[in-house]
């Protein structure tokens, strides 16, 4: 199973992965308006691959074969820089 991955213009590391280049059919529009124009990143084969680097690879698989489509939002940031981030605001 091949997926092409873009990534947002307007949402920092957020990415989307869909299962085929440049179709984005299956996108729901209010999305894609939120997402910005999608750069278009590299193509997948999710066949050769056990893991990827942030999304869980059988989540990506179960959503491009139900839905078309995978979004992949940014981490959380860790509770220890987010606790020191919160801090530094107060300041």
């Amino acid at each position: 199973m091949y997926c092409a991955i873009y990534k947002s213009t307007k949402k920092e590391s957020t990415y989307l992965y869909v299962s085929r280049k440049d179709d984005f059919s299956d996108v729901p529009e209010q999305l894609l308006q939120t997402f910005g124009n999608p750069q278009f990143v590299m193509m997948v084969n999710l066949d050769k691959r056990e893991k990827l680097a942030i999304a869980d690879i059988n989540k990506v698989r179960e959503n491009l074969k139900n839905d078309g489509f995978y979004l992949q939002l940014p981490p959380a940031p860790d509770a220890a820089l987010q606790h020191i981030r919160q801090k530094n605001t107060k300041l």
